[in-house]
């Protein structure tokens, strides 16, 4: 039986968002994760994939850091001798695209977003890019989540062999089920992240500072960043927010929210844009690659510039304005959208048929 390594920064990730690609993986073949966390290895491993700890910082550039994971991606490279590394996100794939370069296995690799790396200058984007031009150069293939993205890569001549682009990650439709409409006459605006600048967090409290009331409720449900956990507690305090502790299982809460907002500054293709679709809930969010796909403008959702706050505020203030019954159409709309174009077993059958193609050509 061939094998598969993957190489991920989250287990959260890789099972949430990957896991129908997985358990189709393992019907034809031995699969290998390398993950830094636990929080869904025991599922994993359950299911038949082999894990291994590899330690990642996910944020920031420390050399030291950084030349210890490109180390441990050789060493489990030539352990393992996979016949095909599949990787995911930025440092998976700068890394273990080098060391599957170097060693002469065929790789994958999948562009989840860029971050803000691409948005800086000088020396800091020039050595991204060498990076970058360095790992994927003998790719198999580069699957994008969203068109800006692959041009921005074929504009820094960032290039592997071929190129594909897939509906994100797709939703899990079984999963993510559609559910009633909440009734009555309470408007909650749910977030679903990590509460950090580039995710508009800055403009969600100013927006929830100005709509807040007993009838319109903001829920952020999520981890905060250490430079925004005061700011948090303090408008929490004050009444603007409802904090919610971490929860894997996000559906409940996309049930009970009138609509999910994410004034996100980047993304590849927002995950948790699409599971509120699927559940049939109205979204506002920033109209950038990666949102501006998933839904239709007064159709499933209002966008909003990134980086607007007043704008953020004027595209809630359309949706208040909404009676319930436009909300809830609006929601099936959604609904029928994610059936229609972000159905995860469509994303699955592409990864599968190019892992498929690549490795009955090497025999």
């Amino acid at each position: 039986m061939k094998k598969i390594l993957i190489l991920a920064n989250s287990s959260g990730g890789l099972y949430d968002f990957r896991n129908e690609l997985v358990l189709r993986l393992l019907k034809s073949y031995e699969v290998v994760v390398s993950l830094p966390d636990d929080v869904r290895t025991r599922e994993l491993a359950e299911e038949g994939c082999r894990v291994i700890h590899t330690a990642i910082n996910r944020r920031g550039v420390n050399p030291k850091e950084d030349i210890s994971l490109l180390l441990s991606y050789r060493r489990l490279i030539q352990d393992e001798k996979p016949d095909l590394v599949l990787t995911y996100t930025i440092k998976p794939n700068i890394y273990g695209g080098f060391c599957s370069r170097m060693a002469r296995v065929p790789y994958v690799e999948t562009v989840t977003g860029l971050g803000s790396s691409f948005e800086k200058k000088g020396l800091f984007l020039h050595m991204i890019v060498a990076m970058y031009r360095t790992a994927l150069k003998k790719a198999e293939c580069i699957f994008f989540q969203n068109e800006e993205n692959r041009q921005i890569f074929e504009n820094y001549h960032i290039r592997g062999k071929q190129t594909k682009l897939v509906s994100g990650s797709g939703v899990n439709l079984k999963r993510h089920t559609m559910e009633p409409y909440p009734e009555g006459d309470t408007t909650v605006f749910l977030y679903v992240g990590r509460m950090m600048r580039e995710k508009g967090i800055e403009e969600l409290l100013a927006a929830a500072e100005a709509l807040h009331s007993e009838k319109t409720q903001f829920w952020l449900l999520g981890y905060p960043d250490e430079d925004y956990e005061e700011k948090l507690q303090k408008a929490e305090k004050e009444g603007c927010i409802r904090l919610l502790p971490f929860d894997p299982d996000v559906h409940g809460y996309l049930a009970k929210a009138s609509a999910l907002v994410l004034p996100s500054y980047h993304e590849g293709m927002s995950n948790v844009l699409m599971e509120a679709s699927a559940t049939g809930r109205p979204v506002i969010t920033t109209t950038v690659s990666g949102c501006k796909e998933v839904f239709e403008e007064g159709v499933t959702g209002f966008g909003c510039r990134k980086e607007d706050s007043e704008d953020l505020i004027r595209a809630l203030e359309k949706f208040l304005a909404l009676p319930l019954g436009k909300r809830a159409e609006m929601g099936r709309k959604a609904r029928e959208k994610m059936e229609r174009e972000f159905d995860r077993e469509k994303v699955a059958d592409a990864y599968l048929q190019e892992i498929n193609t690549i490795l009955e050509k090497r025999g």
